[in-house]
C-alpha cells in the first residue's frame, strides 16, 4: 500500500531525512516514533503530499508522488494535531464541504454514519467552534474518513488532548483501524502507540533505524525497543 525508497528531503544544506526505506502492507498500523526532530512530521508531510522530496521514490495505492498528487489525494485521510476545521460552521456542514469536494456519493447518509462512528451525532448542528479540543479532533478523523480512504496518517494526534478525550480518540482509532484501512501515526505517546499499533517503526537521524511487529516485542517491551534503536 505504501513503499518508499531512499528518500531524502534537504531544507537547504540541512538534509532532514537522509535515504528512509519504508514500507507498509495493507491493513496495517504502523506506528512512527523518534525524539523531536527525527523527521517524523516531514515525513508524513511528504506521504501526504503537502511536501516534495528531494531525492526518492513515493508510492501510494499504485500511485507515484509528486506526479500523481491528485490520485494519491482521494485515497488519503489525513490528521494532525491542527483540526483544521470552520468553527463558523455545524460538525454536519464541515462534513458536508469535504464530501461534495470528493464527490462522495449519498454524501448526508455518510454524514450520518461518520458522525455515529465519531461520537458527534447529538451535536451535528452546533458550531464547531463550541466543541472542545477532543471534539474538535474527533471531527477532524470523521472529515478525513468521509471518503472512504485506503490510507490514514495521523500526525501527533493526541497533542493537547486531556485523558478524557484521549480515550476517546483511542476508541476512534480502534475503529477506524478495524475498518481495514492502512494507518500510520507518529506519537510521543508510547504507551498508546504499543496498544494501537500493529507495528512500530523508530525514526532516527534521518533514518529508519529499527522495525518490530508487535509479536516481535514478546520478550521486551516498547520503551526498551526504543531505547536500543536510538542507542545503536
Amino acid at each position: 500500500m505504501i513503499t518508499v525508497k531512499k528518500l531524502v528531503k534537504r531544507f537547504g544544506l540541512k538534509a532532514v531525512l537522509r535515504g528512509v526505506d519504508f514500507e507498509v502492507q495493507p491493513g496495517e498500523f504502523v506506528a512512527l516514533l523518534g525524539p523531536n526532530g527525527a523527521g517524523k512530521t516531514t515525513f508524513l508531510r511528504i506521504l501526504s503530499s503537502l511536501s516534495r522530496p528531494s531525492m526518492g521514490a513515493v508510492n501510494i495505492a499504485g500511485y507515484q508522488l509528486p506526479h500523481q498528487a491528485a490520485q494519491v489525494r482521494a485515497r488519503l485521510g489525513v490528521v494532525s494535531h491542527l483540526p483544521l476545521l470552520y468553527g463558523e460552521l455545524t460538525a454536519e456542514e464541515n462534513l458536508r464541504f469535504y464530501a461534495r469536494m470528493y464527490n462522495v456519493p449519498n454524501y448526508e447518509l455518510r454524514i450520518t454514519e461518520v458522525l455515529e462512528m465519531v461520537g458527534l451525532e447529538n451535536r451535528r448542528r452546533d458550531l464547531v467552534r463550541t466543541f472542545s479540543r477532543g471534539m474538535q479532533q474527533r471531527l477532524a478523523i470523521g472529515r478525513a474518513v468521509i471518503h472512504d480512504p485506503d490510507v490514514m496518517l495521523f500526525d501527533e494526534p493526541y497533542t493537547g488532548l486531556d485523558q478524557d478525550a484521549s480515550s476517546m480518540l483511542d476508541d476512534v482509532l480502534r475503529s477506524v483501524a478495524a475498518e481495514g484501512r492502512t494507518v500510520v501515526m507518529t506519537s510521543h505517546d508510547l504507551a498508546r502507540a504499543e496498544d494501537l499499533a500493529t507495528r512500530f517503526d523508530i525514526l532516527s537521524r534521518g533514518v529508519i533505524a529499527a522495525s518490530s511487529l508487535r509479536s516481535g516485542l514478546k520478550k521486551t517491551n516498547l520503551l526498551d525497543f526504543y531505547k536500543k534503536a536510538l542507542a545503536d
